[in-house]
């Protein structure tokens, strides 16, 4: 293969090294493109709560719930689903999350959770109106973390001999899949279908619509992803399909569940439990 074919990539994924290295401290890319996924979800979420007449005070407790479940589930998802042989004996890492090492499955839990607390205790409504609105902007904070993967050139890709092959620099010179870039476009995708589904087909009204195509695309989406990436983690190499794949597989069928059940389901105007 010609690697002058393919496209080279050596990005520096510090923010300005030459600025913060003398105070100590490495800030990345992958770091501003999380907390703008979070900033861009706050102030779409704000302004559905707006359109809806509930009060826009809630997004500050959401905000703190969503921020939280985020981070421990992903880290716990990270700990449990892929590396649990190292962190059982190193149970003190666990929290140490600057270390790496987070899994969106895990996340998707601890959001579901997080939301599930906040819905009850909070905000006093449906938890699956809760899920429906929240949902959309995690399809567009996912899109971001993606491309926040690709400028720390991780999650990479299996060998590939496309005209848009990858070259990783800092981790090989094998041209590969560019997955973090399929995956950033494809959650952008979804983002817009539910986006558009809330706001122009009125979908919000029916209770877990959004939510279980959420799940079917999302996952379905990763399922078919992860054929083109390299296993994450050394165990998965003797399996059919790998880690990622099992845990989408039942996402899916749940997000089926949700859309099907929805049909008849109706939100009235301030329905609360």
């Amino acid at each position: 293969m010609q690697h002058l074919a393919y496209i080279i990539w050596d990005f520096d994924p510090r923010l300005f090294p030459s600025l913060f290295e003398s105070i100590g401290i490495e800030p990345r890319w992958y770091g501003v493109l999380f907390a703008t996924g979070f900033l861009l979800g706050f102030n779409l979420m704000k302004k559905m709560l707006k359109h809806e007449n509930y009060p826009e005070e809630w997004m500050d407790s959401l905000l703190i719930y969503v921020m939280v479940g985020t981070i421990i589930g992903a880290r716990l998802g990270h700990v449990f689903f892929y590396d649990w042989a190292y962190y059982s004996q190193n149970p003190g890492e666990i929290l140490m999350t600057w270390k790496g090492g987070l899994a969106s499955h895990g996340a998707v839990v601890g959001n579901i959770t997080a939301i599930w607390l906040w819905s009850k205790f909070k905000a006093k409504m449906p938890v699956l109106w809760s899920l429906d609105r929240v949902v959309i902007t995690i399809a567009l904070a996912g899109s971001l973390i993606r491309l926040g993967n690709f400028l720390n050139s991780e999650i990479i890709g299996e060998p590939a001999d496309v005209p848009w092959a990858v070259i990783f620099t800092r981790i090989d010179m094998v041209p590969r899949h560019p997955t973090q870039i399929y995956e950033s476009i494809g959650y952008l995708l979804i983002f817009l279908f539910l986006h558009q589904s809330y706001w122009k087909k009125k979908k919000g009204q029916f209770k877990g619509w959004i939510f279980g195509w959420f799940l079917m695309l999302i996952f379905g989406f990763r399922f078919a992803i992860e054929f083109f990436k390299e296993n994450q983690v050394a165990f998965e190499d003797g399996m059919s399909l790998n880690m990622g794949q099992w845990l989408s597989i039942p996402l899916v069928f749940i997000g089926a569940y949700f859309v099907w059940k929805s049909s008849d389901r109706k939100i009235e105007p301030k329905e609360a439990e």
